[in-house]
């Protein structure tokens, strides 16, 4: 309504200026139809803090959580966010998969990285006698839905989840949030990489595809306004197939990379940002699978490949332009004398005990992994920063709303 009240003053200006007899008429046709509208709700002008023909960066709309989904930038990338999850759920019930609720307090750390949110209740002064937690065990915000996934994965063949997961890392960084949704899946019968692998790449291209389809104005905008060579990047991912080396093969060629990282690459540590965007860039700007990693890089749920003196595990991530690291998967470890022997030098048996009985009461080979939603947001609309694909996005020192 603010728009349409300054077109009608710049309309009723123009209408008292010479000009052809239709032209006129046309003026005066569009003013007393916008005369007719209602004002639902009037704006105070001088002090709204998005002006009209005024492109705003991203960073100052963030200021103002509760006004900036108002803007053409943050409405279009809510649309796209809607037909994306739409787009997610719709390739996993065409594939046969069961969505489960799985739940964001938990009494496990899924990924062992301990960057939990510890969840406590609000009363400051316990009652004489009281167990000191809520729910008689510490119980956090989960950081991943895979373990509960792995336990419907024995009960129905294909599973997969959407929700909210949490992060305790005191990170500003511009692919880091608090709070944030990951798309995951599991699969049983599985015993090959290759099968988890085939899932990430026909998920990325079936859910991209149906966005682009569905609402190519909202995606338009970004492509022109916010990343111009994104669409061409885009177009790439989606027409070529994607590549697949293992680690070993990406710590050797970023080894002999011509450019000096602030992280030298070695066997054994974990690849870094500046690793993953080098990689995509030697391999043509085409998405990369990264697979069979060093067994202590990796959570005790991973499947041992048993291969001699590297030792590594069947573990795989995806890796995206502009990016880094979309997807993170693995075959699991289903036998359970490799998974006992595991947990037991972790000193994390009895904590697991339910982990074991899934393969001692009846398992199959499985494997799954894990999607992080907005960071695919960020991939197929050239997003520079995750807050910017996030609604109320939450980072250490702002939980704005």
């Amino acid at each position: 309504m603010f728009g349409a009240r300054c077109l009608l003053l710049a309309l009723r200006r123009c209408s008292s200026a010479p000009c052809p007899k239709h032209t006129q008429a046309a003026r005066l046709r569009v003013c007393e139809a916008l005369e007719a509208q209602e004002v639902a709700g009037d704006i105070k002008v001088q002090t709204f803090p998005f002006k009209p023909r005024e492109r705003q960066p991203l960073e100052y709309s963030r200021q103002f959580p509760h006004l900036r989904c108002r803007t053409n930038t943050l409405s279009s990338l809510l649309r796209v966010r809607s037909e994306a999850t739409a787009a997610i759920h719709s390739f996993f019930k065409d594939n046969g998969y069961v969505h489960v609720h799985t739940p964001i307090i938990t009494s496990n750390d899924c990924e062992g990285a301990g960057e939990l949110f510890h969840v406590r209740t609000s009363n400051k002064v316990q009652e004489p006698g009281e167990n000191s937690h809520f729910f008689n065990v510490p119980a956090f915000l989960t950081v991943s839905g895979q373990l509960h996934l792995e336990v419907m994965a024995g009960a129905f063949t294909q599973v997969f989840a959407f929700g909210p997961t949490f992060r305790a890392e005191n990170s500003q960084s511009r692919r880091h949030l608090a709070e944030f949704y990951m798309v995951e899946a599991e699969m049983s019968f599985t015993e090959s990489l290759q099968d988890v692998i085939q899932v990430m790449e026909d998920l990325f291209k079936t859910a991209t595809s149906i966005v682009l389809s569905r609402c190519p104005q909202d995606v338009e905008l970004f492509h022109k306004y916010v990343s111009p060579a994104q669409k061409g990047r885009l177009e790439q991912m989606l027409k070529n197939k994607f590549i697949t080396i293992s680690y070993t093969e990406a710590v050797e060629i970023l080894k002999r990379a011509p450019q000096t990282f602030t992280f030298q690459p070695k066997w054994g540590s974990d690849l870094q940002t500046e690793h993953e965007k080098y990689l995509v860039k030697h391999c043509g700007e085409v998405p990369v699978f990264v697979v069979n990693y060093p067994y202590d890089l990796k959570p005790f749920y991973m499947r041992d490949n048993e291969d001699g003196p590297q030792h590594t595990v069947a573990a795989v991530d995806l890796l995206v332009p502009g990016i880094g690291e979309l997807c993170g998967g693995s075959l699991r470890e289903e036998r359970l004398h490799f998974l006992q022997s595991r947990l037991e030098r972790l000193g994390l048996a009895d904590a697991y005990q339910w982990y074991l009985d899934l393969r001692q009461f009846g398992s199959a080979p499985h494997g799954g992994f894990g999607m992080g939603f907005e960071r695919y947001l960020q991939c197929i609309l050239g997003v520079d920063n995750i807050k910017d694909v996030m609604p109320f996005p939450r980072f250490p020192h702002s939980c704005l709303l």
